[in-house]
């Protein structure tokens, strides 16, 4: 008997106005992200800055809207008054995060040219590990003010003579791991990002910040940190953060592919400690959830901790350089799928990372950049996924799975562009075994035909891309059947699917 799903849509039936920065990404001081990743002098396509342009094209293909820098645990000791001024006089420092140097040749100036470059725009972290609210004013008034004052004029001494306007602003990073260089408590971290952002927003009133959420959902103190944190900062913070990596722990795809369910409970759960908070506080304001670490990340771990154990201190090392899978690219799909349906209350996520460092582009130095298998749902959300997200039903046979038990076969999400002239179809087919017949059901939208299909589809789950090979890459599909507002086409076993209706002129 033929599987099958189905699912219902309707014009009227929204869940939210997606923002634009729920395609964002992360640029780290972590391994080559940065340099032999994003800054290469004397490479073939180094601009005049030392940018790789032929990756500045790949990050501009993606429209990546924001990117979040320079940490990360990076973050927790940078002391970024070493990358700002005349290169020569820039102090080397050890980064006990990654047990690497880091030669501050490339910092906040060197990275804003870049981000101009690579139209995209910086979401800025301070130091609240090491440093504190001090150091955070002197970094704002650095970047964002236009006043005749000591930071804003070295600024400008630095030939730098605009404010370069960071809306976005980090409260640390994963304060509540024990990893992290300066550590604290929740109630030590909720105080101090409290009187941070408190401060930084007497200083610039148009800025947003995002305090720390749990590093992970695993950790020990997951959600009586977000209720500790938000009591003593919600009134100053406008985000809270959510961090997640994604495994194959299980051992087999059907889990692997499943465990991406755990999303809906960790971010339902957080939105919840937020309204709870609100309402005790009798707040008229609401704090929305920044996804602002997410990826698949395991292939590499044992062999960087090696590396960091006993050959520590070296400059840009190759680090968390995971070679991605097919399955890695239908996970990372099915993720991106969880965040448009909940795009009422997460408003961020940034892919982390960007290039290298478990990245959708890697490079070789002074040769070629190339698309990993998850380059490429991400790039299909972000051109596709903007709009108004739709509030679908899906009715769909399920499977079992060894750690998860019954699943949906069928994940989907619908979204309505800015224009109202497309919509598209984010499907995943997550059974490995079967095809599914899958059904859309379009209510209210007339005057629609199908346009395009693309499908990431492989009979090998371990399929990976590399420079002189692009396995893994979207296909063309034509098996479209659609007439009287209803959409027919059989997804394959194991991919991923968009689907786009035009509206005809």
């Amino acid at each position: 008997m033929t599987r099958k799903a189905r699912l219902i849509t309707d014009k009227d039936k929204t869940i939210s106005v997606i923002d634009d920065r729920l395609y964002g990404s992360f640029i780290e001081h972590l391994g080559r992200a940065v340099y032999d990743g994003i800054y290469e002098p004397g490479h073939p396509c180094a601009d005049e800055d030392g940018f790789r342009t032929d990756v500045i094209g790949l990050v501009k293909d993606l429209n990546v809207p924001v990117v979040r820098y320079p940490g990360g645990n990076f973050v927790s000791n940078y002391f970024w008054e070493d990358g700002v001024g005349p290169k020569e006089n820039r102090k080397k420092r050890l980064d006990l995060a990654w047990s690497t140097t880091e030669p501050n040749e490339v910092g906040i100036s060197e990275f804003v040219k870049w981000a101009k470059k690579a139209d995209t725009s910086v979401m800025m972290a301070v130091n609240l590990g090491t440093r504190g609210t001090a150091d955070a004013l002197n970094l704002l008034e650095y970047c964002n003010l236009d006043t005749d004052s000591y930071y804003a004029n070295l600024r400008r001494e630095h030939g730098d003579e605009k404010p370069f306007g960071f809306k976005l602003w980090c409260m640390g990073n994963e304060m509540d791991g024990h990893w992290q260089v300066g550590h604290k408590t929740a109630y030590e971290y909720g105080r101090l990002a409290a009187e941070t952002a408190k401060a930084m927003k007497m200083m610039d009133d148009s800025i947003e910040c995002v305090a720390c959420g749990s590093a992970n959902i695993d950790q020990p103190t997951f959600a009586t940190w977000e209720k500790e944190v938000l009591e003593q900062a919600y009134e100053y913070v406008d985000y809270i953060s959510l961090h997640q990596y994604f495994d194959k722990k299980d051992g087999t795809t059907e889990d692997f592919f499943a465990s991406i369910d755990n999303l809906d409970e960790f971010i339902n759960t957080i939105a919840s400690i937020c309204d709870d908070v609100k309402k005790a506080k009798n707040s008229d304001k609401t704090v929305y959830l920044s996804f602002d670490e997410w990826n698949c990340w395991y292939h590499t771990i044992a062999q960087d901790d090696e590396r960091m154990k006993n050959d520590p201190w070296g400059l840009a090392p190759h680090l968390l350089e995971d070679d991605y899978t097919f399955e890695d690219a239908v996970v990372n799909g099915l993720a991106l799928i969880k965040f448009i349906n909940h795009s009422d209350r997460v408003k961020i996520a940034c892919l982390a990372q960007l290039v290298n460092v478990i990245a959708p582009i890697r490079t070789e130095k002074e040769g070629p950049a190339w698309k990993q298998t998850i380059y490429y749902p991400y790039e299909h959300a972000s051109k596709y996924g903007r709009g108004t997200a739709l509030r679908a039903q899906i009715i769909t046979d399920t499977h079992n799975t060894v750690k998860h038990g019954e699943v949906t076969d069928v994940e989907a999400a619908v979204v309505l562009s800015k224009d109202e002239d497309l919509l598209t179809v984010f499907a995943v087919n997550r059974n490995v075994n079967e095809d599914i017949e899958l059904e859309v059901e379009l209510n209210g939208f007339e005057g629609f035909t199908a346009a395009s299909w693309q499908a990431l589809e492989s009979d090998d789950m371990l399929l990976t891309n590399d420079a002189g090979n692009e396995r893994v890459k979207p296909a063309d599909k034509t098996e479209i059947i659609f007439g009287n507002g209803v959409l027919k086409a059989t997804l394959k076993s194991s991919s991923w699917n968009v689907i786009v209706l035009r509206k005809a002129a």
